[in-house]
């Protein structure tokens, strides 16, 4: 479905600007993810850590001709084919634009609002009702002010039922997506903790919560939450829908009679409309069951008979709410997104793999993609057009439907496949070299029998590392900046342990200024990896200089003799004006020029001809101990003047940057013009570690669980003693792999099974034993190190520490897996 520029100028009331011809049929936000750009319009949006309207130039030079914009480039005649639409907000116009655009179609959209579960009771809906509907449906998680209206624009004739979520963290939010969601039958899960700090009492999120319903025919509860049940009833307009109400307590339209957990299913017994029934879903935990219900409730709120469902119940599939990259065979990283595949999803897939530059190779596998509602020829034709503009450059096809379709692609490699068996019984795995691996398929096609082909083989314990953490916390910190400081990110020692170029591509892509290695070596693999992001080495040894030139890195210059001896490596290259740093002594004591050097560092500067300040430096020694404040204060005071004098002596600007992670919290008024983020990306804090999200969760499994009789001792130098009988259990992690041999002997705990459990004895180099007596705990479980349940920062206070050697003590041994929501 299309629309020409002036129905959408119309529709948002906006002032055309430029020729103004065209047809639109896709939205882009994010100039980042730009796939199609004939047909597309990027709305500029303007937010608290990003301005839209930066990415102008770059997108009209990658072809984009179409605008949303709130105000008109100084430099328009650099735009001679662009359409500009210029109005006052423009994620407003979004709004309104999703908004128009929902009501041209009569078809039911069911809305999905609570603090947990919605994306997975939007997909088991899917799931469910696929077959007996074409259903259009939110992406991942698209359920925010933005999210939301780029969802809803995926609407068209083709479909028969439409299905998004609906998220808010303030009050005034939900109302704005009513209009565009303006659903006709509404869900909502439940009332919890997320979001919480922005309102001031769960009453108060519930009413806004339920402002999605205000103009549905229809609204899925369940009574046993008594908050949700007391507002729906009391409310004047709410209490007057069609509510369907489901119950494990009293009568209700749908009432639970008994949930029987057995191995690996649960059953669900429940009453309605006079009859008993019964689903079996493959999941125990609360939650999937509490979720499955919501979706059989929604099933009968639409008037199906739930036992023609039974079977879809049988065969609910896990929900992948995260991309996982791992490092595959032959130097090879596989990115695993195998649990559901529609144009959307593969669009955003296809955009994460685009982003590692570590490869220049870019591989897709990719099975049949099921119920799109669209013709075959008409769909691969629209994923042949996504995979050319993608530039990817080998398409392996799984499937009868893309067999069908397979002359649709043009990659130069391309391979078809009947099915995943297929595929597997004919793999060999030397064609596949340094190269980038997406493994894009539909539930059915059991694309983890491919993941576990292509995986690196390495022991049970596992470093995952959260990448939308990593990116609320980097955001969590930008927001405290003023709107035009640079943030420099700290990458050394493995990015604080948790990889190299993975790190630093998402921060690549997250468009920050600076990158800081420790050594030039590192940043040599950063520059191999495809990492163009300005690179300063904090530690440049001399004879690293030719790698910093050859490479493009910016050394840090703290002392005569090495201004002296890069100024020569410079000159002997024939350069000039190479970018160095600056680094000051204001008081740590360590690396740097003292204010008593500053007059000779300024002559040698002017007089150099190799040589450009870009940034002048220093580092605070206590920014996170308000018992050194005031010594604090006076190295702030120091650099500043020191600064000064260099800049004014120099006669040209340069950065200035002495705030770390801690800084930036506790003095926001020396910002400079550039920060230094460390490990506050890591969710480490001096103040606020509750507002920052767990990146770095160490795991591993239980591999053996024994009975230990009374008396006997466990372990090197027997120092586990049994007082009383007891059950032991054996997790493949030891000092080798990280685990601090000091929290051997009760001192350390892991996390099992929703139980913390002492460790026992003395941790050996591989693995290490645990006390569960009276614990449900059982082989092949899975075991928490640190992560969420055990934090880092208790962890480091029993061993007298600090997080960074927790961290950055992870072996390279154990695999690091990162994952994207």
């Amino acid at each position: 479905m299309s629309y020409t520029l002036q129905e959408i100028a119309k529709i948002i009331d906006a002032k055309p600007v430029g020729k103004i011809s065209g047809y639109i049929q896709q939205l882009v936000i994010d100039s980042r993810n730009v796939v199609l750009s004939t047909n597309s319009l990027f709305i500029a949006i303007r937010g608290d850590r990003h301005d839209g309207h930066q990415f102008i130039n770059e997108l009209y030079n990658k072809g984009f001709e179409n605008f949303v914009v709130e105000e008109i480039p100084d430099s328009i005649s650099e735009f001679p084919k662009a359409n500009f639409l210029l109005v006052k907000n423009s994620l407003k116009a979004l709004q309104q634009l999703a908004a128009f655009h929902r009501l041209r179609f009569k078809y039911p959209v069911i809305g999905i609002t609570g603090s947990n579960g919605k994306t997975i009771v939007k997909e088991w809906l899917f799931h469910v009702l696929q077959g007996e509907r074409q259903i259009v449906r939110s992406p991942k998680s698209y359920n925010s002010q933005v999210g939301v209206p780029i969802s809803v624009w995926l609407m068209d004739e083709s479909f028969d039922l439409a299905v998004f979520e609906a998220g808010i963290s303030l009050t005034g939010e939900m109302e704005k997506l009513e209009k565009i969601i303006h659903p006709t039958i509404g869900i909502i899960t439940n009332i919890g903790e997320p979001h919480q700090e922005n309102f001031n009492s769960y009453e108060e999120k519930a009413k806004e919560k339920l402002k999605l319903f205000i103009n549905s025919d229809a609204i899925v509860f369940c009574s046993d939450i008594e908050l949700i049940d007391h507002l729906i009833k009391n409310d004047k307009v709410l209490s007057q829908k069609k509510l369907f109400r489901w119950s494990e307590k009293g009568e209700a339209d749908l009432r639970i009679i008994s949930k029987k957990a057995l191995h690996n299913k649960t059953e669900i017994h429940y009453h309605y409309k006079n009859k008993n029934h019964s689903i079996t879903i493959p999941f125990t935990d609360n939650a999937s069951v509490e979720d499955a219900i919501h979706v059989l409730a929604s099933v009968c709120a639409m008037n199906y008979n739930p036992e023609i469902f039974q079977h879809k119940f049988d065969t609910l599939p896990p929900v992948a709410m995260r991309m996982e990259l791992k490092k595959g065979v032959n130097n090879c990283s596989v990115i695993n997104d195998s649990y559901n595949s529609d144009f959307v999803s593969l669009q955003i897939a296809l955009n994460y793999l685009s982003q590692q530059n570590q490869h220049t190779k870019k591989t897709l596998i990719l099975s049949d993609i099921l119920q799109s509602g669209k013709a075959e020829s008409e769909l691969y034709s629209e994923v042949s057009g996504l995979i050319s503009e993608f530039k990817i450059d080998r398409i392996i096809g799984i499937g009868e439907a893309i067999i069908r379709q397979k002359d649709l692609f043009k990659t130069k490699e391309k391979s078809f496949y009947t099915s995943t068996d297929d595929f597997l019984h004919k793999l060999d795995l030397n064609h596949f070299n340094n190269e980038a691996i997406l493994l894009k398929g539909s539930r059915n096609f059991y694309f983890e029998k491919i993941s576990a082909a292509f995986e690196e083989k390495m022991h049970r314990t596992v470093l995952e590392i959260n990448l939308n953490a990593l990116v609320h916390n980097l955001n969590y910190f930008r927001a405290k900046l003023k709107p035009k400081t640079k943030i420099m990110i700290m990458v050394k020692a493995l990015s604080y342990g948790s990889g190299t170029y993975e790190i630093a591509n998402i921060l690549q892509y997250q468009r920050v200024d600076y990158l800081g290695v420790a050594f030039a070596d590192e940043g040599v693999a950063l520059r191999e990896a495809g990492i163009k992001t300005p690179i300063i080495v904090m530690n440049p040894e001399q004879n690293s200089f030719d790698l910093i030139l050859k490479y493009k890195l910016e050394p840090e210059i703290y002392n005569f003799n090495v201004l002296e001896q890069f100024s020569k490596t410079v000159l002997r290259e024939g350069l000039k004006n190479y970018p160095v740093h600056i680094k000051l002594d204001t008081g740590m004591y360590r690396l740097g020029f003292t204010k008593n050097e500053i007059n000779g560092l300024i002559q040698h500067i002017k007089e150099s001809k190799a040589l450009k300040v870009s940034s002048v430096f220093s580092h605070l020694a206590a920014s996170d101990e308000n018992v050194h404040d005031e010594y604090t204060r006076q190295q702030l005071i120091l650099f500043d003047d020191l600064s000064r004098q260099i800049i004014n002596g120099i006669g040209y600007p340069v950065l200035r940057h002495i705030l770390n992670s801690a800084g930036i919290e506790r003095f926001p008024e020396a910002q400079f013009e550039m920060v230094r983020l460390g490990i506050g990306l890591y969710g480490i804090s001096a103040e606020n570690n509750e507002l920052l999200a767990t990146v770095s969760t160490l795991k591993s499994t239980v591999i053996q669980v024994k009975q230990v009789p009374k008396n006997e001792t466990i372990g090197y130098s027997r120092k586990g003693k049994a007082f009383e009988d007891m059950v032991i259990a054996i997790v493949p992690v030891g000092y080798a792999d990280g685990l601090n041999r000091l929290l051997s002997n009760g001192k350390g705990k892991l996390y099992i099974n929703g139980f913390y459990v002492p460790i026992v004895g003395n941790i050996c180099m591989d693995m290490c034993m645990v006390d569960i007596t009276g614990c449900n705990i059982h082989e092949g479980d899975e075991v928490i190190v640190f992560g969420k349940e055990i934090s880092i920062l208790d962890m480091a206070k029993e061993l007298n520490t600090i997080p960074y050697e927790i961290l950055t003590s992870v072996s390279s041994r154990v695999k690091r897996v990162y994952f994207q929501e």
